[in-house]
């Protein structure tokens, strides 16, 4: 499909989903043919359990995609194995980078103290690409409130160096939304976020936030980074300031 094809799908999807709910809108672009296959990619983290618990719900053989870098917390991975067993989600597929590319590029996982976007790189964005082959888009759990990179965000974009789409069914949500929603449904929360952990990545690359700062300020701090990677915009990873 061309690109200008693509894009034009997606905006006849936003306009057709603008005002429904995140569930509507979640189960709508598992159903609808103009969408195609898709897959869930969830991180575990702060708040993946809303989306997971979503897709439990409309759809459970839907594919989720999980990425362990091999450098994450002990509780994300103990909080994956929970979640992914009360939710009793029926495809879970569990990532890693190649054993051989490891051995290249991160022998002694140092890459990270070096070059964080190239292991970001090796460690999520090629594992991902692989993952994704098959689908004709993703769904992400990203939000508008998260960060000023995200403030734009649709429900439908097109992913450009891929030609799938996108589908961001929080988009719209505000914390107190997924606090609501938690508490509604009774989820368990990830462990680390009453740590001051809200937003949860890699152990060398993750730090609590202090009160008052941006969501994500304690991913990759004092760097200009601010996205893993595996969300592009013109095959380039997403900095502050660069619209989603």
């Amino acid at each position: 499909m061309q690109q200008s094809d693509l894009s034009t799908r997606v905006q006849a999807l936003n306009d057709r989903y603008r005002h429904h709910s995140a569930t509507s809108v979640l189960d709508h672009a598992l159903r609808d043919p103009s969408v195609g296959p898709l897959v869930l990619v969830s991180s575990f983290g702060a708040e993946s359990v809303v989306l997971l618990h979503m897709v439990s719900v409309t759809r459970r053989e839907t594919p989720v995609i999980f990425i362990d870098t091999e450098m994450l917390f002990t509780e994300t991975l103990v909080y994956q194995q929970e979640l992914a067993e009360r939710l009793n989600l029926r495809d879970l597929r569990i990532i890693r980078a190649t054993p051989d590319a490891v051995a290249e590029r991160d022998p002694d996982d140092t890459l990270h103290q070096r070059d964080t976007d190239a292991c970001c790189a090796l460690r999520k964005v090629a594992p991902l690409q692989r993952a994704l082959r098959g689908f004709d888009g993703w769904i992400t759990g990203r939000k508008r409130y998260q960060s000023g990179s995200r403030a734009a965000l649709e429900f439908f974009e097109v992913e450009d160096h891929s030609r799938r789409i996108k589908v961001n069914p929080l988009a719209h949500w505000a914390p107190e939304d997924i606090r609501t929603y938690m508490e509604e449904n009774r989820l368990p929360r990830h462990p680390l976020v009453a740590r001051g952990y809200p937003s949860i990545g890699c152990i060398p690359c993750t730090t609590p936030v202090r009160p008052g700062e941006d969501q994500r300020s304690g991913r990759w701090r004092d760097r200009s980074k601010t996205e893993c990677g595996i969300h592009l915009v013109n095959g380039k990873i997403l900095r502050r300031g660069v619209s989603a």
